[in-house]
């Protein structure tokens, strides 16, 4: 069964275990000192050169690196890749930190992911996208269950001095020294698995990707008295069948582990003397370029004394900055809407003016004459008018309720909801305009209209067609600019 331990109880599990043979009990002042290898190790954010390769690594296959990861095989059938170390592992303990995501669409996955420690560099090959046949160690997770047994996804760890080849129709479980059952597709965190080899003993653990705390670990597998060879290759291979994930590496952490009482060494200790040269004199003559360029820039602005504290904006200043210039667009916006609205209804209340006007001028109980409007559709022009009238009314009460929230607003983080309510209920409102009016033009189709009778107020008379169809370009075109204007809004709020 797994436990759950943390990095140092790990350490002291490792040596308690390793006590037994002794026969005494190993004091945590005697665990390994790590060194980190950063020859051997990759991470982001900047993870490769200019021209798309890997500090100290190469990559080979599908294999795609970029700034913060490298992905080993995309969501492809029949991919493979991989990336290994150009230059070999000459210690002999040691302990490797592998952060990985392995996502896809489907409930089921494949092939999987293979962490290798292998004397030659398996480039390409069936077994997880590397070699066959290799002579070291692999750690596979495997997510496709070949042999029907429904025990996937599983990670296994299994060895080979050069000349076995992998079980892949018993997914190796007939070869596996360690394993065990961890679903790794598809986590909110990323899986994280940790390596240690260490005394002739290969243990394996398991982050989840269930927690953002990066020592949450879980003991998967050991293996006790595994003798690898002393030199070595690391690498990461991946590969798909029928099914497809995309199968990213973000970082690859190697330690050396030195012995309890051992001194360290230094970092520059393998670098010959004259590499240390050439880097000092590198190094001097940036400084003394570096100098030459402060005191030109001194010389040109001699106002300018140091570098001011204020001259560059904090990211809560940006974001407060950014919230603020939104708000005063959609602010000026809807001040805008309210001026149209406001056009709108004045224009609206003029219409129904002349004809209440003409209505009076006929008298009630007038009979309709050659050339006039009957009085019932004279009635219901009144009537549906005075109802578009306190349609746009409602309109305009909700765009100045609207306004007056806007300017109201502290910040954006409520007042972008309320905003988006408001309009939300202008396009109710434009939608039941529209309906009403559709549905008085649908009705004066089949009407013939009479010419219109001249009005001594004015030159030209203004005829039903004319009216109505004023009326629903007006109309369509300011439904037009309220949903291109809820576009830009909507547009405007991403970044916040």
């Amino acid at each position: 069964m797994a436990a759950r331990v943390t990095v140092s109880g790990l350490l002291v599990l490792l040596q308690l275990q390793l006590s037994g043979i002794g026969g005494g009990v190993v004091a945590a002042a005697e665990l390994p000192t790590r060194r980190f290898e950063y020859k051997y190790s990759f991470k982001g954010p900047h993870l490769v050169h200019s021209d798309s390769t890997i500090p100290f690594w190469m990559h080979t296959g599908n294999a795609i690196p970029s700034a913060d990861q490298v992905r080993i095989t995309p969501s492809l059938k029949s991919q493979k890749g991989s990336v290994w170390t150009k230059s070999k592992v000459s210690f002999e303990n040691w302990e490797i930190e592998v952060t990985f995501r392995v996502t896809g669409r489907g409930r089921v996955g494949a092939d999987g992911l293979a962490i290798w420690y292998t004397v030659d560099q398996g480039m390409d090959g069936p077994v997880f996208g590397a070699a066959d046949s290799w002579n070291g160690v692999g750690i596979f997770f495997d997510s496709f269950d070949n042999d029907g047994k429904k025990n996937n996804p599983v990670v296994l760890i299994v060895g080979n001095n050069g000349q076995l080849l992998y079980d892949h129709q018993n997914d190796g479980a007939t070869q596996a020294l360690g394993s065990c059952l961890r679903d790794f597709r598809n986590k909110p965190y990323p899986v994280r698995a940790r390596i240690i080899y260490y005394r002739k003993a290969l243990t394996v653990m398991i982050h989840n990707g269930f927690t953002p705390n990066n020592d949450d670990y879980e003991l998967c597998a050991r293996v006790e008295n595994m003798v690898l060879p002393s030199e070595g290759y690391y690498g990461i291979s991946a590969a798909t069948g029928g099914l497809a994930d995309d199968h990213d590496v973000l970082s690859f952490l190697t330690f050396r582990l030195l012995e309890p009482g051992k001194p360290v060494e230094p970092a520059d200790s393998e670098i010959p003397q004259e590499e240390k040269e050439k880097y000092r004199e590198e190094y001097e003559n940036f400084q003394q370029a570096l100098d030459k360029k402060k005191e030109e820039f001194q010389k040109d602005h001699p106002g300018v004394q140091g570098e001011p504290a204020d001259m560059f904006e904090t990211v809560n200043e940006r974001e407060l900055r950014q919230i603020f210039e939104g708000q005063n667009r959609i602010h000026l916006e809807i001040k805008q809407l309210n001026r149209q609205l406001n056009m709108i209804l004045d224009e609206q209340r003029r219409y129904v003016s002349l004809v209440t006007e003409e209505m009076s001028k006929k008298g009630i109980n007038t009979a309709p004459q050659t050339g006039q409007l009957p009085q019932g559709e004279l009635d219901n022009i009144v009537r549906y008018q005075q109802e578009v009238l306190r349609h746009v009314g409602e309109l305009k009460n909700s765009v100045t309720h609207a306004l007056n929230q806007a300017v109201q607003l502290p910040g954006g983080a409520t007042g972008g909801y309320e905003t988006s309510q408001h309009f939300n209920d202008i396009k109710e409102h434009l939608h039941i305009v529209k309906r009403d009016l559709g549905a008085l033009v649908q009705r004066n189709v089949n009407i013939e209209k009479p010419k219109c009778p001249e009005l001594p107020p004015f030159p030209s008379c203004l005829s039903t067609t004319h009216f109505f169809m004023f009326v629903a370009v007006q109309t369509v075109l300011f439904i037009g600019y309220i949903m291109y204007r809820s576009q830009q809004e909507a547009a405007a709020k991403k970044f916040f």
